[in-house]
């Protein structure tokens, strides 16, 4: 139970998230502004998605409203109706919404004159127009000079140019270029149709320079609804930090995580949840157990972590700011090839730096955390997604994290080693290092062979220096981590107890859950419910029995890794579709090209395999889609049913009436239709249902497992991370778990009943779940 004092402490430090939360986001809006970028801010992007829907609609009725009036009467709007139909209504509406608001809320007042705005605008215009011409006159050049430009070039105009000079090298016609009095005359048009939908900006005559100029300024009604929208983003701005102190317990009458009211209004239990749902008492136990483990950095990862952000070293996925030095000044600037050169490299090290900064965020937003928390100890939130399945609330510092975040994190409290935990720990070493599909012996074999022995000791000792020796490894940082933990506790005996979190997980855990739903005997074998001497490989297995249904030609590249995304994800219900990018993918990966015909003939083979091989799930999908279809069409506006750990799940998936517009240089804008296609989204239940059923069953297995598990534990989806003492004890509850979870429950039958089903569920009927508890790589 804190203390008094502890309580304190954690609410001041909750002050300082709530106060950091202010600083970043008022830092982010004066940032945003001064580089003209209002459009981006919380204020900005905010308004413009309320103002679009209606700006698209008044664009609209102005263009229906110019086709109907004849050739002779366009009068002096005659010559701006090409460019006024040149592209869809979206694209221009959201093109003048962002580009009126960078320049009105431009520190620089020179910017929000009318004649800027309206010239940008349809320079801004013109450049879409542009761009999609190049596209439509030669798309396969096209997407090649993006793909290999674009992504070192800055800033939009950078873009355009770019590609301008590049299509001006090709026999293609050039593009003809708007006059800086057309740019103006539409970008007049579009800014007159965004002041008369909106109401918020209104034109203004100010002395400026001695001269009487228009500008663009806010009116009072837009000024009430920008402080609106600052107030609620201010609200909610908190950071999410892990806790110094025990989370608050959750219960049905008050929340749980943070201690002060500002950080736990952010943060609901059931994250979209229903509002005031109560949960079975279980879930709230669960929750509360495992927000009670305590947390630790691990100070040889730490260490290294250090090291390389000092040397702009990358590893995996930890990526440092790397930086690209400017060339030097030319001796000969003079020189019109010397000068014009330089400003190339130049212009090169300069994206390379600010690209650099980009995909640095994660890594220098994780070691600002690692600064903040090294040397203590802490404890993290958790909340539940709707489906039951358990998140931590904030983003760093937690097992779900990438290799490297993962890395960082030991269990506080420590186990005395035992001879179980040495194979444990031996394990989490070969199966961070690549091994995870080989058998446990093999495994346990290859960390005693003395080759192995010896580069567990390099990796160990000296990290920096034998980088090599890991950084080719699965997960380097977890096995960096894995060869330290062994190399004290097993090898040197520096250390006598263990706080490394070593990780399990389910064997294709969504073929595992529809085995015991269906009862089927032939899937539970494929996927290590029924006990094997070596795991078995689903994956190869519908590789080997596809093989005569593939092209000739293909079949000696054909293997597991072929066939495994598509394995994986058919009992989530993907469709033949994202099979086709799969199979793609997987034959790109050793650059052999497959046509569309073959992948059609490829996917259909693998889903064949899967009728004949896991029969059982097949056919309960296939229900389940049926049914849902059929509960949805009687009138049902959401689908509920409760886990056997008591977990209401409440599926709601609601019709989204909003649009993607995919603008070329701007890329892309969300938006809102008025008047839109609403209600119960038929397609998404049917699709989403059986892997939310999935989930919730795997969820609601851990919270079982980790009810009756009275040592440290935490949680990646269906994965379970304990010490390596106590390993063997939570895979023993895991597997009896299980085997209670589908011999005493027809789960099948209780969710037919809660969903209204009109037919009964396809039950095969011959596994007998109780053979799981012999089952050595169920969870493994």
């Amino acid at each position: 139970m804190p203390t008094t004092a502890d309580l304190e402490k954690q609410e001041r430090f909750e002050r300082r998230q709530i106060k950091g939360g202010l600083e970043r986001i008022q830092h982010n809006t004066k940032k945003l502004l001064e580089k003209d970028y209002a459009s981006a801010t919380v204020f900005g992007s905010a308004s413009i998605e309320t103002l679009l829907p209606y700006l698209i609609e008044f664009i609209d009725e102005k263009k229906k409203a110019r086709k109907k009036v004849s050739v002779g009467g366009a009068g002096h709007l005659m010559q701006l109706l090409p460019y006024i139909f040149d592209i869809d209504t979206e694209s221009q509406a959201a093109i003048t919404a962002k580009l009126t608001f960078d320049k009105i809320f431009s520190p620089r007042k020179e910017n929000s004159k009318v004649v800027n705005v309206v010239q940008a605008i349809g320079s801004a215009l013109e450049a879409e127009s542009q761009m999609r011409y190049y596209e439509t006159s030669a798309p396969g050049l096209f997407e090649t000079l993006k793909a290999n430009y674009w992504h070192q070039a800055k800033g939009t105009e950078y873009k355009r140019k770019s590609m301008q000079t590049l299509m001006s090298k090709h026999d293609i016609d050039q593009w003809k270029p708007w006059n800086r009095v057309e740019k103006i005359k539409v970008g007049t048009w579009f800014l007159d149709c965004l002041l008369a939908s909106s109401g918020w900006f209104e034109r203004s005559v100010f002395m400026h320079r001695n001269k009487k100029q228009q500008f663009l300024v806010p009116t009072e009604k837009f000024l009430k609804n920008k402080e609106e929208i600052i107030r609620l983003a201010e609200l909610f701005s908190q950071l999410a930090w892990p806790m110094l102190i025990e989370p608050r317990d959750w219960s049905p009458m008050h929340e749980g995580g943070y201690y002060l009211n500002d950080l736990t209004r952010c943060h609901d239990m059931v994250r979209r949840g229903v509002p005031l749902c109560v949960q079975g008492e279980i879930p709230y136990s669960f929750l509360n157990k495992i927000q009670k483990v305590k947390y630790r950095l691990n100070p040889f990862i730490v260490e290294i972590a250090k090291v390389l952000e000092e040397r702009e070293i990358e590893v995996g996925k930890f990526r440092p700011v790397i930086n690209h030095p400017e060339p030097p000044k030319p001796s000969n600037m003079d020189d019109e090839e010397a000068r014009k050169e330089w400003r190339k490299e130049k212009a090169i090290a300069c994206n390379k730096n600010a690209n650099e900064w980009r995909i640095s965020c994660r890594t220098r937003m994780t070691m600002n955390c690692v600064r903040e928390f090294e040397g203590k100890e802490y404890y993290v939130p958790w909340s539940f997604d709707y489906r039951g399945r358990a998140y931590p609330i904030p983003s760093f510092l937690t097992p779900q994290d990438t290799d490297f975040g993962k890395s960082l994190i030991k269990f506080a409290e420590e186990a005395p080693i035992t001879e179980d935990g040495v194979k444990w720990l031996a394990f989490q070493v070969a199966t961070t290092y690549g091994l995870d599909k080989a058998t446990l012996g093999d495994r346990l074999e290859w960390v005693t062979k003395p080759e192995n022995i010896q580069l567990i000791t390099r990796v160990a000792t000296a990290p920096i220096e034998n980088i090599g020796d890991w950084e080719a490894a699965d997960e380097p940082f977890q096995f960096a981590a894995a060869c330290e933990e062994y190399y004290s506790v097993v090898l040197a005996k520096t250390r006598t107890t263990t706080g490394l979190p070593v990780a399990t997980d389910a064997t294709c855990s969504g073929l595992q859950i529809l085995a015991g739903l269906a009862r089927d005997k032939s899937t539970a074998c494929l996927v290590n419910v029924v006990p094997s001497d070596k795991p078995q490989d689903a994956y190869q297995v519908i590789a080997d029995t596809s093989r005569e249904n593939i092209p000739e030609r293909l079949r000696p590249y054909w293997d597991r890794k072929k066939t495994k995304r598509c394995v994986m994800t058919i009992p989530y219900n993907a469709k033949p579709f994202s099979n086709r990018q799969y199979i793609r993918d997987a034959f790109n990966d050793i650059d052999v090209e497959v046509d569309k015909d073959e992948l059609t003939q490829i996917v259909q083979a693998v889903r064949d395999a899967m009728e004949l091989v896991v029969p059982g799930p097949m056919k309960v999908m296939r229900w389940i889609e049926s049914e849902v279809s059929k509960a949805i069409k009687r009138g049902s506006q959401e689908l509920t049913w409760v886990t056997p750990s008591g977990f209401r799940v409440t599926q709601r998936l609601m019709k989204m009436a909003h649009k993607i517009v995919e603008l070329k240089l701007l890329g892309r804008c969300r938006v809102k239709v008025l008047d839109g296609e609403k209600g119960v989204d038929l397609r998404h239940h049917k699709n989403a249902t059986a892997p939310n059923l999935i989930h919730s069953l795997d969820a609601s297995l851990l919270h079982l497992s980790v009810d009756k598990f009275d040592a440290p534990i935490s949680l990646i989806h269906d994965s379970v991370l304990c010490r390596a003492t106590d390993m063997s004890h939570l895979s023993t509850l895991v597997r009896d778990t299980y085997m209670h979870l589908f011999a005493e429950h027809d789960f099948l039958k209780d969710f037919a009943q809660a969903i209204g089903a009109e037919s009964e569920p396809p039950i095969i009927g011959d596994l007998e779940p109780s053979t799981v508890i012999e089952s050595t790589y169920f969870f493994c």
